[in-house]
């Protein structure tokens, strides 16, 4: 299957009305033979002089100070060009090294988020309890590059795993937010024998019914395959049928909005922020089409 050109010649269009410049980049980067380095260079104004991000990296955290999901999210970006810059890691180390808390681990947000625009969910009266959203995946990710590996053996670091081991030991994930994270630290701890019981719990959790969204048309903030996995090579994509795949994609598709670019399925912080996702967005639902073949 193959989706029609005007497709992605509207998301194109799309993308370079609204989204912004480091959206535009990574878009160039998939589909334009754009480089590592361009995108680098647009991702590095939302890194602060503590080395940790925000400036709304984050669409619904407005809060220029350095939040702990931010943070988080350039390692992802990075991640996906397989390119981890030497500065912006040793800033984000920086950042890790100062505000991981005593007993391991890093809070879901600071209580400076409250003082600048930001989506409900983001709310916090602490700064002192840590959470596996999104400690898990910045361990997973600071294990999987290889840019720099100095610090795997601080006193910070090993204090955040043993609390990402703890919390496992608690039970199951709590849902979609607490299951990528498993994943990721799950995919890349380097004690693979000690994973391999806990990814074989995750592969029995995903197939329960209310985990993975099965109905591509179910309303609200629900997580649906193509959430679970975006590309085929997801780690959650052995625990869907191709059908369950091919049924996801077409609805993706007639998703498309009149302007190109996708929809966020959230309420907006604003109208730049729902902008700057559905930019965001739609370079992803493009590389999701690519990634199975339709694009």
């Amino acid at each position: 299957m193959h989706v029609p050109s005007e497709l992605f010649a509207q998301a194109k269009l799309f993308i370079y009305q609204n989204g912004r410049l480091l959206d535009r980049r990574r878009f160039e980067y998939f589909f334009e033979n754009g480089s590592q380095e361009a995108v680098i260079a647009a991702l590095a104004p939302y890194q602060n002089p503590d080395g940790g991000f925000g400036q709304g990296l984050e669409p619904d955290i407005r809060s220029p100070y350095s939040q702990p999901v931010p943070t988080e999210s350039a390692l992802i970006l990075m991640d996906e060009i397989e390119y981890f810059d030497y500065s912006i890691l040793k800033g984000i180390i920086r950042f890790l090294q100062a505000h991981t808390i005593h007993s391991g681990g890093v809070p879901l947000a600071f209580c400076s988020i409250n003082d600048y625009p930001h989506a409900p969910w983001w709310n916090t009266d602490q700064d002192s309890q840590a959470n596996m959203n999104p400690t898990g995946r910045i361990l997973g990710l600071l294990y999987k590059q290889r840019t720099l590996t100095d610090f795997l053996e601080e006193n910070w670091f090993q204090s955040a795993v043993a609390y990402v081991w703890n919390e496992m030991e608690k039970g199951l994930p709590a849902g979609y937010h607490d299951g990528v994270q498993w994943i990721s630290f799950l995919q890349h701890t380097p004690e693979r024998e000690r994973a391999a019981a806990y990814l074989l719990s995750i592969q029995k959790w995903l197939t329960q019914p209310d985990i993975i969204e099965r109905d591509p048309k179910a309303d609200g903030y629900v997580h649906k395959v193509l959430d679970w996995a975006p590309s085929h090579e997801s780690y959650a994509a052995q625990m869907v049928s191709d059908q369950d795949i091919e049924q996801h994609i077409s609805y993706l598709v007639s998703q498309q909005q009149p302007d190109g670019g996708w929809p966020i399925s959230w309420p907006a912080v604003s109208a730049a922020g729902e902008l700057e996702w559905r930019g965001h967005l739609t370079v992803e639902r493009l590389r999701t089409l690519r990634s199975f073949g339709w694009l």
